[in-house]
């Protein structure tokens, strides 16, 4: 894998104007957009966007496109977005297994990995398991630039900011652990972001064109929500909310793995093991019902590995629990839509990498 540099200079880069130019290059496509274009859309000056684009041209980030007639004078250059100037990997750690993908600037895959993984081997183990694995796809982009960072979504509660797990439930012993850094350092310096893999997926959607407000429901080996509100992730002040598994909808309930009793992801697992998912949905809707309440969101949707197994049951039965909730408040019932895709968390965590470079949230 190649040193960090690249990747740094690039993030380097990141100033708001330069964001901004980068996100309009991006969304341009292959047609182009020219510097007039730029400099009306994002308010900057001629001079300012002459500036910021030399850069970027000389960082290899952006190349001309061709030309395009204008309305007087000579035909104008257009530029383009150079998606392999630049890659992240974007790791999922799972209580069970590791999946992994590299991505380019446009969040295209372009390689992608999977493997077993015991989340409880201790931080060793799996540190020296996510090594090998972002070394082997850090190797893709040999003949392009350097790595631009690592994404790593894994189960919460955890420190978004400082990149810290807490107590994450089943393994008390990741607790107080500094993901970011020891990564990091086992990177040789390569920039770590850490995030819960519902933040992940959250952000992908909405970097994906998801817009307004929304809940993501993430049920696999454990139950978790990514929340978006007005198109930004929601993660609170101290960065632990969508701990939505973790509501108690039952007093005196079956035991959970987080210490408490009767939460929605003991219910909806036990339901699950128990061969009864329909009762899952059901449980799963009465939680989705609490959100929507709580939050007045546009849309619940829904997806993780237990999702994916029988889909039309979940999507239905969340749908009816909200249905009938507004059949009971006279309120519009959400949207209730299915996410697909095993590689959904580890794409997303590669947009806690790419996302900040356009502006958007990471």
């Amino acid at each position: 894998m190649r040193g960090a540099g690249g990747g740094a200079n690039l993030l380097a880069l990141r100033s708001h104007n330069t964001a901004l130019v980068l996100d309009l290059l991006r969304t341009a496509g292959t047609e182009g957009i020219s510097r007039l274009e730029l400099a009306e859309r994002t308010g900057l000056t001629p001079q300012a966007v002459s500036k910021i684009t030399a850069r970027l041209r000389e960082e290899g980030l952006a190349a001309e496109a061709g030309r395009r007639a204008s309305t007087g004078g000579k035909p104008r250059t257009v530029l383009r977005l150079v998606p392999e100037a630049g890659h992240a990997v974007g790791v999922h750690l799972d209580r069970d297994e590791l999946r992994a993908v590299l991505a380019d600037l446009d969040g295209t895959v372009v390689a992608r990995r999977h493997a077993p993984l015991d989340l409880g081997a201790g931080a060793e183990a799996v540190l020296g398991r996510v090594a090998a694995v972002v070394g082997e796809l850090g190797a893709e982009t040999a003949r392009t630039r350097s790595l631009l960072g690592v994404g790593v979504a894994l189960p919460g509660p955890l420190d978004h900011r400082r990149g810290v797990l807490h107590r994450v439930t089943g393994f008390p012993e990741w607790d107080g652990f500094p993901l970011r850094e020891a990564l990091s350092a086992r990177l040789g310096g390569v920039p770590v972001v850490v995030d819960k893999d519902t933040n992940a997926v959250a952000l992908g959607l909405a970097v994906g064109g998801e817009g307004g407000s929304f809940a993501y429901l993430h049920l696999g080996t454990g139950l978790g929500a990514g929340l978006v509100i007005g198109g930004s992730v929601h993660r609170g002040p101290r960065t632990g909310a969508g701990e939505f598994g973790h509501q108690v909808v039952q007093l005196d309930g079956p035991p959970c793995g987080c210490g408490d009793r009767g939460c929605v992801e003991a219910l909806c697992l036990a339901a699950v093991a128990r061969g009864e998912t329909a009762e899952a949905a059901r449980v799963l809707g009465t939680g989705a019902a609490n959100l929507v309440g709580l939050l007045d969101i546009d849309r619940v949707l829904v997806g993780g590995r237990t999702v994916e197994g029988a889909p039309e049951v979940f999507v239905s039965g969340v749908r009816g629990v909200l249905e009938a909730r507004a059949r009971r408040t006279g309120e519009e019932c959400g949207v209730v839509r299915l996410v697909s895709g095993e590689e959904r968390v580890a794409e997303g965590a590669a947009q806690l990498v790419l996302a900040p470079v356009f502006g958007q949230d990471g």
